[in-house]
């Protein structure tokens, strides 16, 4: 099975980040144990969990993200308060573990070089962070600059798709002009909307294009380098029997998935048992009605199915009919709003994830009756029943909440990029971002196209 790894070729720099951050504590994690003991530490569970907690923790806090040139200076005393917050987190679990866990402490002696080998590790990943921000600050400009070999008409229809809603790194297309010698600089690549319509002198000019080594690209791949989503729009059928959404799904990787869904859904169940009983307990306190709903969604091959959740709007909410929700829903209870900003209210749906309607990592599954109009509406939508839905996605870490037509054709093109780049490190991704999102009690509320760009962000 082919891998593919578009979305790891645009994270360099958080690739970059872990990997020294690694080789940091553990090298000062051994060293400062040395010091202490006289002798070399075995690779137990101390160390990697403390080398993965530091890593997943400053991702968490954001000490991963790059920072914006002009603002550099500004962004350093914010950088250095993370790396404070990161430590402190750190040492805390640490420590948590160690009094629940004696397999944590190091060899069951007083483990005083860890401290230092935290603060050492501090000290140079700050250090690290700020080598690597001026050395992939270079690298990676903050504007991309595209020539587009397309009509008007398909120019000013993809500007019009993309560039309202940009964020971070900006795109810049030009249409193309048929002589190399007045091509601008700086250009990231070109993109050819239509490679059967391209004449001679076109042909010519891109070949000698490649030769140089300038990436020229169908619209379709374009699309998945550089937005890391499939627009459904801009896909005719034919592009979908070349592109493969529903052929990446079956054989070890996927085999793979189901056995960690499975075992990862249980140990989830049980861990925030204590969470969802204490919620359930507020939940009836608030208003004395039941704690929990469900609905029916649309699962794979759409299917329906069943989901439970812990209630988190008032029991007449839908008198009306089905609905999506709105900003400022007044068909939220107060307890509803926490469990919805932190995603509490969905704890129930692992036990879809056990029996096997769903998966932690897939397109999220919509109700039958929503469906109905989307599909009229929304071109190829019944791709994303090719697979298993999840409890949080691509599209759910790289889009906020969706509450219209747009939103769902916007996340439709995420679901597609995942279906088509599926692989188990993809799935760890999506989770990693989860977990932030979460912390950060982001995506829980509608945002809408006008609040996101389709370019995904990098972190």
């Amino acid at each position: 099975m082919e891998l593919r790894l578009s979305w790891l070729r645009t994270r360099r720099r958080l690739v970059a980040a872990a990997v020294l951050d690694w080789c940091i504590l553990i090298g000062s994690y051994g060293w400062f144990y040395q010091q202490q003991f006289g002798y070399a530490p075995f690779p137990g569970p101390s160390m990697w969990f403390l080398a993965a907690s530091w890593q997943l923790i400053s991702y968490v806090c954001g000490r991963y993200a790059p920072l914006a040139q002009p603002k550099l200076r500004r962004h350093w005393p914010k950088q250095f308060l993370l790396t404070v917050l990161t430590l402190a987190l750190v040492l805390s679990v640490y420590v948590i573990l160690s009094w629940i866990d004696h397999s944590f402490r190091a060899t069951g002696r007083n483990p005083g070089f860890l401290l230092p080998s935290l603060l050492l590790t501090g000290v140079l990943s700050l250090l690290g962070q700020w080598i690597l921000q001026f050395a992939f600050g270079k690298s990676e400009p903050t504007k991309a600059r595209w020539l587009v070999v397309a009509t008007d008409d398909q120019l000013l229809r993809l500007q019009n798709l993309l560039l309202p809603h940009q964020r971070g790194r900006k795109l810049q297309l030009l249409l193309f002009a048929h002589s190399a010698d007045i091509l601008p600089k700086d250009l990231s690549g070109v993109l050819v909307w239509d490679p059967n319509q391209l004449d001679r002198a076109q042909q010519q000019v891109l070949g000698q294009l490649e030769q140089q080594g300038l990436a020229v690209l169908p619209l379709p791949l374009w699309c998945e380098a550089t937005l890391q989503r499939f627009p459904p729009e801009l896909l005719t059928t034919g592009d979908l029997l070349w592109l493969g959404f529903q052929g990446n799904h079956s054989g070890i990787q996927s085999r793979i998935k189901r056995l960690g869904d499975v075992a990862l859904a249980l140990f989830l169940l049980v861990i925030t048992l204590p969470l969802t009983l204490t919620a359930a307990l507020l939940i009836w306190l608030e208003d004395r009605h039941s704690v929990f709903y469900s609905q029916e969604r649309s699962g794979l091959g759409g299917e329906p199915f069943l989901i439970w959740k812990l209630r988190s709007m008032r029991v007449d909410a839908e008198k009306s009919g089905p609905q999506w929700v709105r900003q400022q829903d007044q068909r939220i209870t107060r307890i509803g709003a926490i469990l919805r900003r932190t995603r509490l209210d969905e704890l129930p749906q692992l036990w879809a994830v056990v029996t096997g309607d769903m998966s932690l990592i897939g397109p999220r599954p919509e109700r039958p009756h929503f469906e109905e109009k989307l599909e009229q509406k929304i071109s190829h939508y019944r791709l994303r029943h090719s697979i298993r839905p999840g409890l949080s996605g691509w599209a759910q870490v790289n889009y906020p909440y969706g509450a219209s037509i747009e939103d769902a054709a916007n996340k439709l093109s995420y679901d597609l990029y995942y279906m088509r780049n599926f692989s188990i490190w993809l799935d760890l991704l999506v989770m990693i971002k989860t977990v932030r999102l979460v912390f950060n009690a982001g995506g829980a509320v509608p945002g809408g196209a006008s609040s996101q760009s389709p370019v995904a962000v990098n972190q």
